[in-house]
C-alpha cells in the first residue's frame, strides 16, 4: 500500500480553491505529480502553476465530477501522463444556502450529484486503477455537518452523511476482501473558503460559516496526514467538530432546538446579500474570463491558522507511548 512519502502520483478533485487548493500546494511540496481536477480553467492554472512552483508536477483536468464519464477519462489520462494513481482525494462540492423549501427541486439534485455522487464517481474511478494493484489510498473530505444537520444547508448536510454511509459500507467490503487499498475520511469544521462567495444563497445576508473559523491550510494538513496514516477510520479535525459529533449522539433534541433559535444568524453576516450574485452551482466562476478565488475566503481576520486537536489527534499514538514512557520512568524512579 503506497502511502506518506511512498505516494508519487495524488488526485484531487476540487483542486481549484479552497480546501483542495491548500491540499495540492501542501502534496506539491514532496514534489510528488498532482493531478488537479476542477471545473474553473483559471483557477486550475493558477493553482498547477503553484503546484510547479512548489516543487510538484501539475496535471490539471477540467473535470465535473457529476459526470461519471468525465471522471473515468480523467483517471485514465491520469494514468497515461503520470502513472499509477497513489493516492486519490475527493474534496470537490457545491451546494445551496437557503431553507429547504425554498431550494428547487433541480438545484437540490445537483448539489447532490456533485457533493455525494462525485465522490462515489472518485471513488469507483480511484478502485478500478488500485484493486488491480492492490494498493493505494482513499480520502473523502468530510464534515461535523456529515453527522449534524443544521437548517439553511439541508442539500449539503444529507450529502455529507449519504457520503459516511457510502463509505462505511465500502470499507466493510474492502476489509472483507482484504485489500490492500484503505479508505479513510476526515472531518471538517468551519472554513475560510471561497464557497461562501460563490455558492448559490438566497438567503437575505451575506453567508458566512459558524464559528470558530479556521483557515484551508489547517484542514489540508489534517487530509495529508490522513493519506499517510490511513489505517483509522476518520480524523477529527477542530473542537468544534468533536464537540458537534459528540454533542449529537448524547443530546440530538437539544442540538434540534439550539440550531433552530441560532442557526439562521450564526449563518449569515450584517451586509445585505446581493440577490444578483453569480454562483457556480451549473457553472464556475472561475471558468474562461472568469478570477482565480485562490484557497481563502473573506474572513482572514477571523480564522484560525491552527488547531491543537486536529495535531493531537494526528500523533495520538505518540503521545501515548510518550505518556507510558514517562509512566513507566516514573514508577522506575520511585522504586529506587
Amino acid at each position: 500500500m503506497a502511502k506518506g512519502r511512498d505516494v508519487r502520483v495524488a488526485v484531487v478533485t476540487g483542486a481549484s480553491a479552497g480546501v483542495g487548493r491548500a491540499t495540492v500546494r501542501l502534496l506539491a511540496q514532496r514534489g510528488i505529480a498532482v493531478a488537479l481536477l476542477a471545473r474553473g480553467r483559471v483557477g486550475l492554472d493558477a493553482a498547477a502553476e503553484e503546484v510547479r512552483s512548489a516543487g510538484g508536477r501539475p496535471l490539471p483536468i477540467e473535470v465535473d465530477v457529476a459526470d461519471y464519464e468525465q471522471v473515468v477519462a480523467a483517471g485514465r489520462r491520469i494514468e497515461a501522463e503520470l502513472g499509477p494513481i497513489d493516492l486519490w482525494i475527493n474534496d470537490a462540492f457545491s451546494s445551496v444556502f437557503a431553507p429547504f423549501e425554498e431550494t428547487r427541486p433541480e438545484e437540490f439534485r445537483r448539489a447532490m450529484e456533485v457533493t455525494y455522487l462525485g465522490y462515489v464517481h472518485g471513488t469507483r474511478v480511484a478502485l478500478s486503477h488500485m484493486t488491480p494493484r492492490d494498493r493505494g489510498t482513499i480520502v473523502q473530505v468530510g464534515s461535523a455537518l456529515a453527522y449534524r444537520g443544521i437548517p439553511l444547508q439541508a442539500a449539503y448536510c444529507g450529502a455529507k452523511h449519504a457520503i459516511v454511509g457510502f463509505t462505511e459500507s465500502l470499507r466493510c467490503e474492502l476489509l472483507h476482501e482484504r485489500s490492500g487499498v484503505r479508505v479513510t475520511m476526515v472531518q471538517l469544521p468551519a472554513l475560510n473558503t471561497p464557497q461562501f462567495d460563490w455558492l448559490l444563497s438566497r438567503l437575505p445576508r451575506h453567508a458566512e460559516p459558524v464559528p470558530p473559523i479556521y483557515r484551508p491550510e489547517v484542514a489540508a494538513r489534517a487530509i495529508v496526514g490522513a493519506a499517510d496514516r490511513p489505517y483509522r477510520r476518520e480524523y477529527w479535525v477542530g473542537t468544534s467538530t468533536v464537540l458537534t459529533i459528540l454533542g449529537n449522539r448524547v443530546a440530538p433534541g437539544l442540538l434540534d432546538r439550539y440550531l433552530a433559535r441560532t442557526g439562521y444568524r450564526s449563518q449569515q453576516t450584517g451586509r445585505p446579500a446581493d440577490p444578483d450574485r453569480p454562483n457556480n452551482l451549473w457553472h464556475p466562476l472561475d471558468g474562461p474570463g472568469g478570477r482565480d478565488y485562490g484557497a481563502r475566503g473573506g474572513f482572514a481576520g477571523r480564522s484560525h491558522g491552527h488547531s491543537p486537536q486536529a495535531w493531537l489527534s494526528r500523533h495520538r499514538r505518540l503521545i501515548a507511548a510518550g505518556l507510558a514512557g514517562t509512566a513507566a520512568g516514573l514508577v522506575a524512579w520511585r522504586r529506587h
